[in-house]
């Protein structure tokens, strides 16, 4: 101890003084994507076939691109009018609706069955896969001739080309679809008890609904395509019908109505197929862009 000096004073801090430091401010962050999106989706996706028809109809009335050869958008726009209106277009829409439709249930049950039987058994597809390979290489435009030699003009051969045209989708991607579900989970499913067609209902088939749903799609873009041809067939009704006699006569607005109406009819179709993946497939994480 040493004598003679007095210990050191110790200064009082405020209680004030030993807080920690200011902590900036939390700023909430914005992903990227978010903050770039400062046009509404739906304006950009409209802005280019906006601007299509815009120069269309500047090139019209510009005498750049004549009417007897491509009508401007105005006149397209006034014929379709003039075709709902009297009924025509309505009509003929109806006509091929059910074509389309009567050709896709035949078309796809087809095409669903035999990718099932030959998915879900080796038999079946050596029985079944290599006939369906072999008749999915033939162009089925080029079937015309032989549809019309067995079953005549009328409705049959319209939609036998709409039903051959569907069924290879569907079949190449129920099969795919089958063929890959993960081993794993059929492991899994046999750990937990489950029999062969316990397991073909719980894992193999919902494993092959999103390839179903993708044949789906393609085999719908298809059926309207097929109709183009079906109709061409001597048929008294239906848009294919119109377009025909629009050709007879130049009317080049009527066929560019036509036109739209299918383009539109097929969008619509896509447009429910995608809202039944959503509904069916929400199981399934997926990529929806940046």
């Amino acid at each position: 101890m040493t004598i003679g000096h007095a210990p050191p004073e110790v200064s009082a801090t405020p209680a004030s003084d030993l807080s920690p430091p200011h902590s900036p401010a939390l700023v909430a962050v914005k992903p990227s994507s978010a903050r770039r999106r400062t046009v509404p989706r739906w304006i950009r996706r409209t802005t280019g076939p906006l601007l299509l028809l815009a120069l269309w109809q500047l090139a019209s009335t510009l005498g750049w691109l004549p009417a007897d050869t491509l009508a401007p958008p105005s006149t397209i726009a006034s014929t379709g009018a003039d075709l709902i209106g009297d009924g025509t277009l309505p009509g003929a829409m109806a006509v091929s609706l059910q074509r389309v439709a009567i050709g896709l249930v035949v078309g796809g049950t087809a095409g669903t069955v035999l990718a099932l039987l030959s998915g879900l058994s080796r038999l079946g597809e050596d029985l079944i896969d290599a006939s369906v390979q072999m008749l999915r290489t033939v162009p089925w435009v080029g079937l015309i001739p032989l549809f019309i030699i067995w079953m005549g003009i009328g409705e049959a051969p319209k939609v036998a080309l709409i039903a051959l045209g569907t069924a290879f989708h569907l079949y190449l991607n129920v099969y795919a679809g089958i063929r890959g579900v993960d081993e794993q989970l059929i492991e899994a499913g046999q750990v937990l008890g489950l029999g062969r067609w316990g397991l073909v209902r719980h894992v193999v088939l919902p494993g092959a609904l999103p390839g179903f749903m993708t044949g789906l799609r393609y085999s719908l873009a298809t059926a309207w395509l097929a109709l183009v041809f079906g109709e061409s067939i001597n048929a008294d009704a239906g848009i294919g019908f119109l377009m025909n006699q629009a050709r007879e006569f130049f009317r080049t607005d009527v066929i560019v109505v036509c036109l739209v109406v299918y383009a539109f009819l097929g969008l619509a179709t896509d447009l429910v197929v995608r809202t039944l993946e959503r509904l069916l497939l929400q199981w399934r994480p997926t990529f929806t862009g940046q």
